[in-house]
């Protein structure tokens, strides 16, 4: 990797640092990372546009635009980016490096007070019993804030409920998901027949595996009914690498992937599942930094470090690589299509996940009325309240109800 700077531009340019200088930069952005991308892409506006101008507003606007084409927490792929743009890809890995670690030290020293409190029976139960509750509210808003840019006419609409049927009835994201993209792409490009042809030979793989047809693929096939293997690291390291290449729209599109390599594996339960993601909430950093936790409740440090790169290796990777062409691929109308119909995929994924975490929280609640109460109020909060900080004051009006109310 050259660590030469990128030549100069007419629309805004770095100023000379060095590279200890720029990953120090760039961690304390990660440091300040509160409420999720939209602050914290709003944050490097306004210090590396505005203020330094790094990058001039419109190339700052295009690239946001590519970002978000593209699977991966964006504001963390911003960094990397940018970090390319000052001192080439080493200075693209520092600037990934800084901007996720503070976040991540923070969500591993959580994960290891969680694993060693005495929480069942010690009141701590019950605080986060109320987190899971807010927690489901989040996913609520999240759905219906990812839905809303991604499912823009019938088309992803239709793709968004049958990828969620299919899901609901046991259907593989491995095969749902590339035929939700190559059928969307197909259909918005005039290709009807071609279109439905993929739809039917989605069904009958489905169907075939079903059936034992195919045994080696029978994994494959939906989630998991009885405990795998104990954890390990390479396997911890694979489902986060899923979620880092599925995860279109925000971080919330991951769960669905994480769940159904750990949860339904029997590594850790739904509301250890919940927990973390409570505790995301209340960090500075990619809301993707969830799998941390996940990893080490369910390996300890090797677990935890696996599959947080495996979820952040692509976010690296894309920029990494393709730093050249990333506007060029995105500009492919086709591209474009198939990323379109994946993403609506993916929502019809999240929704169904949503329901399978909604029942499991209420199966664990002592009392139903009370966490229906809590989301029903963090839910208002966060339609009402938008300020950055909402999902960090939903989390803990949460944990403080849970408290009072579910003991």
């Amino acid at each position: 990797m050259s660590a030469a700077p990128a030549p100069a531009r007419a629309d805004g340019q770095p100023p000379p640092l060095s590279l200890p200088a720029l990953f120090w930069r760039f961690f304390q952005f990660g440091a300040l990372a509160f409420g999720g991308p939209v602050a914290q892409i709003a944050m490097i506006r306004r210090e590396l546009v505005e203020q330094d101008g790094w990058i001039g507003s419109g190339r700052f606007n295009r690239l946001i635009a590519v970002m978000q084409a593209l699977p991966g927490p964006e504001a963390h792929e911003l960094c990397v980016h940018l970090g390319i743009r000052a001192r080439g890809r080493w200075g693209g890995v520092l600037a990934g490096l800084g901007f996720m670690l503070p976040g991540f030290g923070l969500m591993l020293a959580l994960a290891w007070l969680y694993v060693r409190l005495p929480i069942r029976g010690a009141g701590l139960d019950a605080v986060f019993l109320g987190v899971q509750a807010a927690v489901i509210a989040l996913i609520v808003r999240a759905v219906h804030r990812i839905g809303a840019h991604v499912l823009a006419d019938r088309w992803l609409w239709a793709t968004a409920i049958a990828a969620g049927t299919a899901a609901w009835l046991g259907a593989s994201f491995w095969i749902v998901l590339p035929a939700a993209g190559l059928a969307h792409g197909l259909a918005a490009a005039g290709r009807r027949v071609g279109a439905a042809a993929v739809v039917v030979l989605a069904l009958g793989l489905v169907l075939l595996i079903a059936a034992g047809g195919l045994a080696g693929l029978h994994e494959l096939a939906g989630p998991m009914a009885t405990p795998a293997a104990p954890a390990s690291a390479a396997a911890l390291f694979i489902a986060g690498l899923k979620g880092g290449l599925l995860t279109f729209g925000g971080a919330y599109t991951a769960i669905p992937f994480v769940r159904a390599d750990t949860v339904q594996r029997g590594w850790m339960s739904d509301g250890q599942f919940l927990d973390g993601l409570g505790l995301s909430g209340l960090l500075p950093a990619p809301l993707v930094i969830f799998v941390t936790f996940v990893g080490f409740v369910a390996a300890g440090l090797p677990g935890a470090l696996a599959i947080t790169a495996g979820m952040f290796l692509p976010a690296f990777g894309f920029s990494l690589l393709f730093y050249e062409r990333l506007e060029q691929v995105v500009e492919d109308g086709r591209l474009s299509h198939g990323l379109a119909g994946l993403a609506a995929g993916v929502v019809g994924l999240i929704a169904v996940t949503l329901i399978d975490l909604a029942r499991a929280a209420a199966a664990g609640t002592p009392s139903l009325p009370a966490s229906l109460g809590i989301g029903a109020v963090a839910a208002v909060l966060l339609y009402r309240w938008k300020h950055r900080l909402a999902p960090l004051a939903v989390v803990g009006l949460g944990a403080a109800a849970g408290a009072l109310l579910l003991r």
